[in-house]
Order: structure tokens, then C-alpha cells, then sequence
């Protein structure tokens, strides 16, 4: 069995994000990233139930060869399906409500040191950039999607100022086959200056990645099943790694926090009882962790408590 010690990855903000979620032998948890598997090494070790999702063939492989899997009944079951399908993937296996879900959100460090997966520019590789290995993929939409489209693309996953001169220097460079392909026309477009601190392809990189795995609506999709499937008292964590993400997560639980219901201009309306409780405010790592793990500089924790309210929506 692999450790979370010596995995392919080093699980971000470990040690904050078990506090949160406090597993307890017995407990049955959610992993709805399980990527190579840190935090579910890490509540497994607790005595934890661990429930694991991933869209990632290849994630899924690499989790059937833990003993967990194969423990009677299991202690480590994996979903090779999408976190926002969880509430449907539990009831299949019989179990309504879980007490706790950890949530660590976009591409994962497996995946980014894999070239053959189109998600990196720092080696070359076929323009994919799919979690679930589906089409249509990166170079589909590079290749096929109108100037427009790319631009708005662009401007609204990367945050890419110059998003119209980028997608108007990728049509024209058209056809683009590998991320190395790619990377050159954005440098081009943007002015690439060697030794700067970041390169200027990694806004339209992460912009793209975003797009055509759905990422940000799979994450609202996500939040709403954990919304459903916690028990009262069942913990939420979710780590994200950048600002849209952030942005959702922080929202989310801000609205389901603070339902009050009652209003001056309706002064009998029943209030709302708040649906998670306990909400943190933003966690990030420390200095010694992204000295050790730079790939957690941009890293935030949020966390709650679920109440006893009813899910204002089912998933």
C-alpha cells in the first residue's frame, strides 16, 4: 500500500483540512477528488469509511489496487464518476447521508506531471487537457470554436486581459496539435520574456482546462449535493486554487449561512433557519508548506458545519 508520504503528490493543507472534517473510526466520508489519494490515505488511517470519486480512468486504476478496496465490507469504495453525481452514487450504495465530504477542487498534481494529459506546457504533449479522457477536449475547441467564443473563454476562466489579441493569434495559427503548439502562439500574442515570474500562457491554459471540463459548474453542482447528502453535524471542506473557484465556495456558504428569511417590507416572514454553520474564513497555507510544496501557494481552505435545516434543493 502507498502512503500518502511517499504518493505522487503531496495533499494540500492536510493537516487543516482533517481538523476541519475531525474523521472518527466509523464515520463514513466522501473524498470527491480523490486525484492520487492523500486525503483518503489520511482518513482511512483515521478509521474512516472513505467513499472516493474521480472522473480520471487512470485515478480510479491506481485506487483499485489499495487493500481498503477489498476489505470486508470495504472501508475504501471508489466512484469513477463526476463529485456532482454524489448524491445519486451514495443512494445506489445504500447510504443517504454521510458525515463528512472533502472537496479539493481542480487538476491535480498526478495529472499536471503527465505530459501525455495535455494539461502542462512544461512538456510537450497531445492537446487534451479532459479529467475524464472525453471529447471534445483542448485541441477541439482550439481548433473548431469561433474567435469569439475563445476570446470570451479566455477572459472569463483566465482573467486574460488581452483575450481578443490570443484567440485571434490562435485562429490564425490553427491547426494546433500539442500544448507546446499552443503555448508558442500565446507566448507570441503576449510578449514572453524569459525569467519572468509567470508565463503568459498559463492564464489561457487554466482558462481553457476550465471550459472544457465544466469545472466551475461542476463545482456548484457539487456544493449543492454535499448540501443534500451531509447529516446534521457532517462536515464540509473544500479547497480551492484560484479565484472563480474561491469566489463559488465563499458565496455558497455565505448564502447558506445567513438565511434569515425576514425582511422590514415583510415583516411576517417565517425566517429561513441557515443551512451550514460554523463557516471559516479563508485558510491558506503557511510559508513552510509552499516552501515544501510550491503548487500550494494558491491554495484556500473553506469549511463548515452542516445544520439540522432542510437542503433547499435536491441534487
Amino acid at each position: 500500500m502507498t502512503g500518502a508520504a511517499d504518493a505522487p503528490h503531496v495533499p494540500v493543507l492536510l493537516r487543516e483540512v482533517l481538523a476541519a472534517l475531525d474523521p472518527r473510526p466509523g464515520d463514513v466520508i466522501v473524498d470527491a477528488t480523490f486525484g492520487a489519494g492523500g486525503y483518503t490515505r489520511a482518513l482511512l488511517d483515521a478509521g474512516a469509511t472513505v467513499h472516493a470519486f474521480d472522473r480520471d480512468p487512470d485515478a480510479i486504476a491506481a485506487g483499485n489496487g489499495w487493500p481498503e478496496t477489498t476489505e470486508q465490507p470495504p472501508r475504501l469504495v471508489l466512484h469513477p464518476r463526476r463529485f456532482s453525481e454524489m448524491v445519486a452514487a451514495m443512494a445506489e450504495a445504500g447510504i443517504a447521508q454521510v458525515d463528512g465530504i472533502a472537496m479539493d477542487i481542480g487538476v491535480s498534481s498526478m495529472q499536471l506531471d503527465q505530459a501525455e494529459r495535455g494539461f502542462a506546457f512544461s512538456a510537450d504533449g497531445p492537446l487534451d487537457m479532459t479529467m475524464g479522457r472525453t471529447r471534445p477536449n483542448a485541441a477541439d475547441f482550439v481548433n473548431e470554436a469561433g474567435e469569439g467564443e475563445i476570446a470570451d473563454v479566455l477572459y472569463q476562466y483566465g482573467e486574460e486581459r488581452q483575450s481578443r489579441r490570443v484567440a485571434r493569434a490562435i485562429v490564425a495559427a490553427r491547426p494546433l496539435e500539442t500544448t507546446g503548439d499552443l503555448a508558442r502562439v500565446v507566448r507570441k500574442a503576449l510578449g514572453h520574456h524569459p525569467g519572468a515570474p509567470k508565463d503568459p500562457a498559463t492564464r489561457s491554459f487554466q482558462a481553457i482546462r476550465i471550459h472544457v471540463n465544466a469545472e466551475l459548474d461542476e463545482l456548484t453542482q457539487g456544493l449543492a449535493a454535499a448540501e443534500n447528502l451531509l447529516r446534521e453535524g457532517g462536515r464540509l471542506a473544500v479547497v480551492s486554487f484560484h479565484s472563480l473557484e474561491d469566489r463559488i465556495v465563499k458565496r455558497f456558504l455565505r448564502e447558506a449561512s445567513a438565511r434569515t428569511g425576514g425582511s422590514r417590507h415583510l415583516p411576517m416572514a417565517e425566517a429561513e433557519p441557515a443551512i451550514f454553520a460554523g463557516v471559516s474564513k479563508a485558510i491558506r497555507p503557511s510559508e513552510a508548506e509552499t516552501a515544501g510544496n510550491p503548487r500550494a501557494r494558491s491554495a484556500t481552505l473553506r469549511h463548515a458545519v452542516r445544520t439540522a435545516a432542510p437542503a433547499r434543493e435536491a441534487a
